[in-house]
């Protein structure tokens, strides 16, 4: 249970944060005046994104100040404006992202109070905690479709929307390729060629001497504009704010479309690689009795000969046809080729001063997935009622290859104080390490059927559905030669039902209530853990149904929005390690998590020149049904208790094409621990920015400086599956862009 003990004092200045942020909203223009961020008059009329004059494929329209738009793309039931759906969403535009100099996906979700970042375990990926319940890179979808992306770290560059749902999704999009979810997705749309031709040369650099270039081509061709091509080219690399860390990021992109009267077609196509030498990792919680304080902002305690190369080659192609004016059909079909290989160094808490263990390893990885999707989407009327009807299909082939050199020997070293330990001598091994076998093969396969009905004008809106959805997943062994035989596998059939309301009293306001399951692909169990060997690893556990409730209402105001929304999400609880001996530990999965929220937010440009992006989360959770009650009662790992942002972007008054922005972002107490002996205290983040906008001989011109964490701030940032991330030091970005 929340208490203001738990919250603590600093919670104080949260609230009144998002009071004056609603504060400045009840002082807002009305909805049918605004101007948009380079001061020029807009005018917003009522949009129905599902009215017959615009393509179903046309993405939502955006909030004046062009940083959220009013809607986004909701898997099965197509692109949707946020008011007509009983679900909560935030899409974040391409403005934002130029403007915020954001990287990388992790950079854009930092603008959601229902989203934190944690890292992946040893390595370089990003994982998103969404509602308290991680998302991995690997299911993230890609204009709709599931197993098509980069694994680890997602670039930007070649980004149009980044779009985020909130809650379990297994009706909206089927279930993830790996299980995670379960507390949101998100969804990447990629740039398309617009009307106007685009040529973009960017060229950035960090306050440590990294540098990039970024060149964005777009243009149609042909009668009517219907073919289009839009062209990303990026590279970035040098150091990091993090003492040496070394990064080196390639990207091409390519997105061509075709939009017909009644037919059309999209394909997207992208290579892109990473590397990151040094980089700093998660922390094993290990032994410790206690938590240290993180070490200073840039210490890395990572070693030197530490590397990760992600190197990803992907595509998919898109096609709807309209059979008549109600009637759409669309298929969609794509495919990815991922080559994984680096030295990893494991850090293991084993004192309450910061005394640690280094452990080392090497490990190549494949992956090849290949993803299919079709559907109908139509409408009609029976008497008084109206229909919006849904049918799809899904289907998703994943096979992984793996092997791994374990060095067994723990090092002694010390997180405030590291010391240079000897690169892996590899003296427990696991498959071949010039060609890795299979590790693991999993399949699934849905359909889906929904439909919305609108009664009295469509201000009453129900939406029922199910998807009814296959698995079948097999683990397998490492071997030397080839691939090992297989040790665990299942094959089973779960049907997920969705209900919901959307009644709309007044023009401007949404009430809306849902009820909505998750499904998620088992976890396979890990080889090991805190360097101790995992008796069952490589074992596939069946998959799990989670459940969801939740209600709020929405308000739209044309020029900005808000929404205010309660939750209550169910699931098993993940997998955690008990240990056995000195040497083995057992993965056990057990108990279930119930996560209970509130969240509210204010986004869009409610006053001329000022845009806002605001929310506060405040989250109770609980472990049920642990092994022997032992935790029973007790809070999950790696959920915080609150999680505030507030964000503004303002034209100064006077000053052509200059901007200012700041941001805060605050995070509550969590623990790290299942009998929960071990938590992070609460933290706080500051950013800024400024921005020059102006033409050289009539060419756009536009400088941007942007300051992440400005008191370079030392803190631990989550404690995500019991794995302590720290938060990153103080980075100043300089960017410069011109059209020509």
């Amino acid at each position: 249970m929340l208490t203001p003990a738990r919250l603590g004092v600093p919670f104080r200045p949260t609230l009144l944060a998002l009071f004056c942020s609603l504060s400045v909203t009840a002082h807002a223009a009305t909805p049918e005046a605004a101007t948009n961020s380079n001061g020029k008059s807009l005018v917003l009329d009522d949009v129905n994104i599902n009215a017959q004059a615009v393509s179903p494929s046309a993405l939502p329209p955006v909030y004046s100040g062009g940083q959220v738009a009013r809607g986004g793309q909701l898997g099965v039931l197509g692109n949707q404006d946020v008011m007509d759906v009983p679900f909560t969403m935030s899409s974040y535009t391409e403005q934002l992202i130029q403007d915020q100099q954001a990287e990388d996906v992790a950079d854009v979700l930092a603008n959601d109070s229902s989203v934190r970042q944690a890292s992946g375990f040893s390595n370089q990926a990003q994982v998103f905690m969404i509602r308290g319940l991680p998302l991995n890179g690997d299911d993230i979808s890609y204009n709709g479709l599931y197993g098509v992306l980069p694994r680890q770290i997602i670039s930007t560059d070649a980004l149009e929307r980044v779009e985020v749902f909130k809650g379990p999704n297994a009706f909206i999009n089927g279930v993830t390729p790996t299980g995670s979810g379960i507390g949101g997705g998100v969804n990447l749309q990629p740039k398309r060629a617009g009307d106007v031709p685009l040529r973009r040369f960017t060229t950035d650099i960090s306050d440590e001497g990294r540098v990039g270039q970024h060149l964005d081509l777009g243009q149609r061709f042909g009668e009517d504009n219907r073919f289009g091509a839009r062209t990303n080219l990026a590279q970035r690399e040098g150091d990091t704010a993090i003492d040496h860390e070394n990064q080196r990021s390639k990207l091409f992109a390519i997105g061509l479309d075709y939009r017909g009267d009644a037919l059309r077609v999209s394909g997207d196509f992208a290579y892109q690689k990473q590397r990151v030498n040094g980089g700093r990792s998660s922390v094993n919680v290990g032994t410790a009795t206690h938590l240290p304080d993180a070490p200073s902002a840039d210490t890395n305690y990572a070693q030197k000969w530490g590397f990760t190369e992600i190197e990803d080659t992907f595509g998919m192609v898109r096609g709807e046809y309209d059979l008549n004016d109600d009637w759409t059909v669309y298929a969609a079909g794509g495919a990815k080729h991922t080559r994984e290989v680096g030295n990893y160094d494991s850090t293991t808490l084993v004192g309450n001063d910061g005394a640690s263990t280094t452990s080392g390893s090497f490990i190549p990885h494949d992956e090849d997935n290949k993803s299919v999707m079709a559907g109908l989407n139509g409408r009609f009327i029976t008497g008084p009622v109206s229909h919006k009807l849904n049918f799809g299909l899904t289907g998703i082939w994943t096979e992984q290859r793996s092997a791994y050199d374990f060095d067994l020997t723990r090092y002694p070293n010390n997180i405030d104080h590291p010391v240079d330990t000897p690169s892996p001598v590899g003296n427990f091994a696991g498959g071949n390490l010039n060609d890795p076998g299979i590790l693991g093969k999993s399949f699934a396969r849905s359909a889906a059927v929904s439909d919305t009905l609108g009664f009295f004008d469509d201000r009453l809106l129900v939406t029922v559905g199910l998807r009814r959805q296959q698995l079948v997943v097999q683990g397998y062994g490492y071997a030397a030669y080839g691939s090992g035989g297989r040790t665990s596998s299942y094959d089973e059939s779960i049907t997920t039902p969705v209900y919901g309301v959307v009644f709309k009293p007044w023009e401007h306001v949404s009430f809306y209530a849902n009820r909505i399951e998750g499904l998620a692909e088992g976890p396979t169990s890990p080889t090991s853990a805190a360097g101790r060997v995992i008796v069952n690893g490589n074992e596939a556990y069946a998959p799990a149904r989670s459940k969801q409730i939740e209600a709020g209402v929405k308000v739209d105001m044309g020029t900005y929005g808000a929404t205010l929304g309660v939750y209550r999400i169910e699931q098993p609880s993940d997998g955690y390690t008990e240990i056995i001996d000195a040497t083995t530990a057992r993965y056990v999965r057990e108990g279930d998590q119930v996560n209970k929220g509130v969240e509210l937010n204010v986004f869009g440009e409610p006053i001329s020149g000022l845009r806002l992006i605001s929310g506060v989360t405040v989250m109770d959770t609980e472990l049920k049904k642990t092994q022997g009650g032992l935790n029973d009662g007790n809070d999950a790992i790696g959920v915080p208790s609150f999680q505030f942002n507030a964000s503004a972007d303002w034209d100064v008054p006077g000053l052509q094409g200059v901007a200012l922005n700041a941001r805060m972002l605050r995070t509550g107490g969590q623990y790290a621990d299942a009998a929960n002996n071990l938590s992070l205290p609460s933290w706080n983040r500051f950013d800024a920015g400024a921005r020059y906008a102006f033409k050289v001989e009539q060419k756009d011109v536009t400088l941007r400086l942007n300051v992440e964490n400005l008191a370079n701030k030392k803190y631990w940032e989550s404690a995500q599956g019991g794995y302590l991330t720290q938060g990153e030091p103080r980075v100043a970005k300089l960017s410069a862009s011109i059209d020509f």
